[in-house]
């Protein structure tokens, strides 16, 4: 099959080459041609050295005194300057690869959002494409990537990973259908959600998804991007569709069950306008809701009561464990956890304790 395919000359030709060839064929000086114009010599002078552009008015003009159709002119303009933008573009693309350099383009690309390629300039044509944005230093200033180049309570954050994380969950979550969300609904399916902690993930994936979908929530797992620091993120894809990503970033299953609930408790408790990334902010704004997400995962895994009575028979085997996981239909890992949270369990006891991996 064939391809069309467009070539672009970039030498910049002005049209005022084409008048003089024109002018001199018809033996006529630019002082001539400026009077029969009734424009300044300077003035004809400008455009045929390419300072001066050809106007509408003036191709009118070219076209009454040379013969010469107004739109070849237009078009010829046109073009000249099409060729100095691509030239300055191609320019402010080599100024822009050191840039490129800071993104995991070897992970993006292997999803898919970019195509392989080791060449930088073509690197930043294709960061500006996934992002949508005419230039790599445009990124920091628009509102959907501002939250990742915030200061970092991390110190070697990646802010250039995290906006591409973020962006990848974007699109990834485009394509996912969910219902309008429902406040009600998401919180009513709390008790569901927690009763997969229990599942293995080739069992629990699915269900998670479709549970989430139902009250308007697009579920995103995504691999982490090496020096993003972060275990989930929350946003709003519009009013009625919230994106909640996650990564198996340490792999432990009570982990991943704690950040997904820490998750859901920004978007059930806070503003639709902002985007969370967990454990990224160190402002006192930020922090206070960040712990709020915490309590709910907190309260909403483990329900306060039963555990204050749990911790206060002080009997912590795997035996007591299991059977306190299975009167609230939780899963003994996420209990074991909290224990080594709180300080009652050393950090190297990991009995119940399941790791996530990546399907190959």
């Amino acid at each position: 099959m064939a391809t069309n395919q467009e070539i672009y000359s970039d030498l910049a030709v002005p049209p005022g080459v084409y008048l003089s060839e024109i002018a001199e064929e018809m033996s006529m000086s630019q002082a001539e041609l400026a009077r029969r114009m009734g424009r300044p010599v300077q003035a004809i002078s400008e455009i045929a050295s390419g300072i001066k552009s050809i106007t509408p008015d003036t191709a009118l003009q070219l076209e009454q005194v040379l013969g010469v159709p107004a739109h070849i002119w237009t078009g010829l303009e046109a073009e000249y300057q099409l060729t100095k933008a691509r030239s300055n573009a191609a320019e402010q693309v080599e100024h822009e690869t050191n840039l490129a350099i800071h993104f995991p383009y070897p992970e993006i690309a292997k999803l898919g959002w970019v195509k392989p390629t080791r060449k930088r300039s073509e690197k930043v044509v294709e960061l500006r494409r996934f992002f949508g944005v005419a230039s790599l230093h445009n990124l920091p200033g628009v509102r959907a990537y501002a939250p990742a180049f915030r200061q970092s309570t991390k110190s070697k954050a990646s802010h250039e990973a995290l906006v591409a994380w973020l962006r990848g969950g974007a699109l990834e979550a485009d394509k996912i259908d969910t219902k309008p969300f429902d406040q009600a609904k998401a919180r009513a399916a709390l008790r569901k959600l927690r009763h997969l902690t229990r599942e293995e993930p080739g069992a629990f994936l699915s269900a998670l998804k479709q549970q989430l979908a139902e009250v308007g929530i697009a579920f995103v797992l995504l691999p982490r991007f090496p020096k993003t620091y972060t275990n989930g993120a929350t946003f709003w894809a519009n009013p009625n569709k919230a994106v909640l990503m996650m990564s198996i970033r340490g792999s432990w299953a009570d982990i991943f069950w704690f950040s997904l609930f820490h998750e859901l408790g920004h978007i059930l408790l806070h503003d639709k306008r902002h985007t969370f990334l967990e454990d990224g902010l160190n402002d006192p704004n930020w922090k206070k809701q960040e712990e709020e997400a915490d309590e709910f995962a907190q309260k909403t895994l483990i329900p306060p009561a039963p555990y204050r009575a749990f911790v206060k028979a002080g009997h912590f085997t795997a035996a007591n464990i299991a059977s306190f996981s299975d009167e609230i239909d939780i899963a003994p890992g996420i209990v074991v956890g909290r224990l080594q949270h709180d300080g009652r369990l050393p950090l190297n006891h990991h009995i119940h304790r399941a790791r996530y991996k990546w399907a190959k």
